[in-house]
């Protein structure tokens, strides 16, 4: 097997998943849905649909949700943890990974961005 393995196509320069070994690094996803629109209605939508777009990289490479051992999240707005937070929680009901979350502007109009680390060992 090659040193890396890249899963998926962007529009963008970049691999919505990599594989390095037993490693799964999945780019920040965004709250746009399969046919590209953004997602409306807030910020517990537009987690929700972040998190489905995570699951989706991460199956390319093989790995599951319950996988994933880090993410990092990035918030528009620090009052809208609460609602992230919540739908957060039911993808990663039983021990969840660890988690770095942030204040930061976004790249798009968009409320929420996540990116994940899973350990997935090759089979």
């Amino acid at each position: 097997m090659s040193r890396k393995q890249v899963f998926g196509a962007s529009h963008v320069p970049l691999s919505p998943a990599v594989r390095a070994g037993d490693l799964v690094y999945v780019s920040g996803q965004v709250p746009v849905r399969p046919d590209g629109g953004i997602v409306d209605g807030g910020i517990e939508p537009q987690t929700r649909q972040v998190l489905e777009n995570v699951k989706a990289a991460l199956a390319l490479a093989g790995a599951t949700m319950d996988d994933v051992v880090k993410t990092t999240v990035w918030i528009e707005d620090a009052r809208d943890f609460s609602g992230m937070n919540k739908v957060y929680g039911s993808f990663f009901a039983k021990e969840p990974p660890a988690r770095t979350t942030v204040e930061s502007r976004l790249m798009l109009d968009i409320k929420v961005e996540i990116e994940a680390v899973a350990y997935a060992p090759v089979k």
